[in-house]
């Protein structure tokens, strides 16, 4: 946002310059000591007569005294957006006002859109104030009989533009005040996966693994901040000074992070983790690459077994993605209760029980943790428990819930490879506060994790299933056992496409391979053909 400067009689008097990244910045001219531009009491001003203020990109400039003396190119108003260069009077006191351009000067298309979404934010901004608890589309009406108020009305901006412009600038003005505004697009674009906001004026995106710098950008610093309110108040979670940081979703599922000032001083970051609108299957993922076709069979038997599953992996390597594709192998007559700290998990059985951890609200009451969230669903009859991520104590009652009869449930950990995993599992449970020994915290793991799938984000963007390990329990230092049954072999780097080149192997055979038989799970046996049996390919997570 350029500043603004004022002239009179041919000589600069003042400038106003919006400090960058801050929202809701009000600049004031009158009488009183404390406006930004104080006029000598000679011309019978108001304290506060007239307010500059940086708004969807341009100057809105309003009448505060309400005494209606303000004329702006001779005409008199209450509110108006400055086009370019405009001159004002308030009763005998003239001057001109001209927001400096910058090298790239706005088309006239984009000069008349800021105008719009100006006039119209400004006309709505107490219908705002209360749109929580107003009808969605209600509030769009309003909108729209608002936008024809201010379209009627001849401004010199709407000049020469035909109707087609006319119903574009309807439809962005719309976006921007009631939905996502240049995120649209970018939300609608099934090739992107993540969108990064950095600031209003530069949002990145990622597609194929790869980052690049979207053309797309907000108005103004306040215009991000109220797309992200948006977005917090439809879940129930807030966002403001004493609270910048928050963890939301959309409607779609997709993650959302957002941060604001003071903690970012440059102005509020937004990131967006999107989910595909197609749901993932292990299918999917084997015509994809990610894993091969003994793996997928491997899996889904693992869990007819009922078999515990980690999935390990780390940010962006695709481990929720996964862990829906795993659960669509559980059945249809099962009971399953997942635990999330924001619901992104897509179950497509009929008899699941969702369950969303909460913060606590403004005077730090009602609170209700993922921890809590999982003992609770213990008193539920789950047949399978799915937690979305352990990040923290609630390790410990999944852990052992696994070992008190909840066999074959699936959670997710942020580790880098399966002997990480057994580490990070350790040092989650400690956050539990239970002063339990390691050795009696290593047996829980050993016991209760039967197998662990480890995913990653390769240097070309791909993400990949690279290692499938089974805890074999304990060694004789009380460490846990690993053993990779499944992995996948890098060959190097295409010099062409840079695209990692490898295929995924078969190691070794499970320890609990003949339990497929026994329990009439059926597996291809040819799979596991002359492999060693358990005795070898064992190794032994570091103290």
């Amino acid at each position: 946002m350029k500043p603004l400067v004022f002239t009179r009689e041919g000589k600069r008097i003042a400038t106003l310059t919006p400090q960058e990244g801050k929202a809701g910045e009000v600049f004031t001219l009158g009488s009183a000591a404390k406006c930004d531009i104080v006029v000598s009491a000679e011309f019978g001003l108001a304290p506060q007569q007239v307010s500059f203020s940086p708004l969807g990109g341009v100057w809105w400039i309003g009448d505060i005294a309400a005494d209606g003396r303000l004329e702006i190119n001779g005409r008199k108003t209450a509110a108006e957006a400055l086009v370019g260069k405009a001159s004002i009077r308030v009763g005998s006191f003239a001057f001109e006002v001209s927001s400096e351009q910058s090298g790239e000067r706005k088309s006239r298309r984009e000069t008349a859109s800021d105008i719009l979404y100006a006039h119209a934010l400004s006309q709505l901004s107490r219908t705002f104030a209360d749109s929580a608890s107003e009808d969605a589309l209600e509030l769009e009406k309003r909108v729209d009989a608002s936008l024809d108020d201010i379209l009627a009305r001849g401004l010199p901006a709407f000049d020469g533009l035909d109707e087609a412009t006319l119903n574009d600038l309807r439809r962005e003005t719309v976006e921007d005040m009631l939905r996502l505004g240049p995120l649209e697009p970018l939300i609608a674009d099934d090739s992107i996966t993540e969108i990064m906001v950095i600031d209003y004026r530069h949002i990145y995106v990622e597609r194929k693994g790869k980052v690049a710098l979207s053309d797309r950008h907000f108005r103004d610093p306040g215009h991000l901040i109220r797309v992200i309110e948006r977005i917090v108040n439809k879940v129930g979670r807030r966002i403001d000074e004493s609270s910048p940081l928050v963890d939301a979703r959309l409607e779609d599922g997709s993650r959302v992070n957002a941060v604001i000032p003071p903690i970012t001083p440059d102005g509020a970051c937004l990131t967006i983790r999107k989910f595909g609108k197609s749901l993932f299957t292990l299918d999917k993922l084997v015509s994809f690459g990610s894993m091969s076709p003994e793996m997928m069979k491997f899996i889904d038997a693992c869990v007819a077994l009922r078999k515990n599953i980690v999935v390990s992996g780390g940010t962006g390597s695709g481990k929720t993605s996964l862990l829906n594709a795993i659960s669509l192998c559980i059945g249809p007559d099962e009971r399953i209760i997942t635990v999330e700290d924001s619901l992104e998990l897509k179950l497509q059985q009929s008899h699941v029980v969702r369950m969303e951890a909460r913060p606590a609200n403004a005077e730090g009451k009602g609170e209700v943790s993922i921890r809590l969230l999982v003992k609770n669903c213990l008193r539920m009859r789950p047949d399978r428990i799915v937690v979305g991520e352990c990040r923290g104590g609630e390790a410990l009652d999944m852990l052992q819930a696994m070992n008190t009869g909840h066999d074959g449930s699936l959670t997710t950990v942020h580790a880098n490879t399966p002997s990480d995993t057994v580490a990070r599992l350790e040092t989650l449970c400690l956050m539990a506060g239970m002063d339990m020994p390691l050795s009696a915290i290593r047996a829980q793991i050993a016991s209760a994790v039967s197998i662990i799938v480890q995913t990653a984000r390769l240097s070309d963007g791909s993400r990949k299933t690279i290692e499938i390990a089974e805890v074999c329990g304990l060694d004789e230092k009380g460490n846990a056992k690993l053993r990779t049954i499944f992995e996948f072999k890098r060959e190097g780097v295409d010099p062409n496409t840079r695209k990692v080149l490898g295929h995924h192997v078969v190691v070794a055979k499970p320890t609990f391979f003949e339990d497929f038989a026994l329990r009439g799970v059926p597996l291809d046996e040819s799979v596991f053909a002359g492999l060693p049996a358990a005795a070898s390919a064992e190794a032994g997570v570091p103290e």
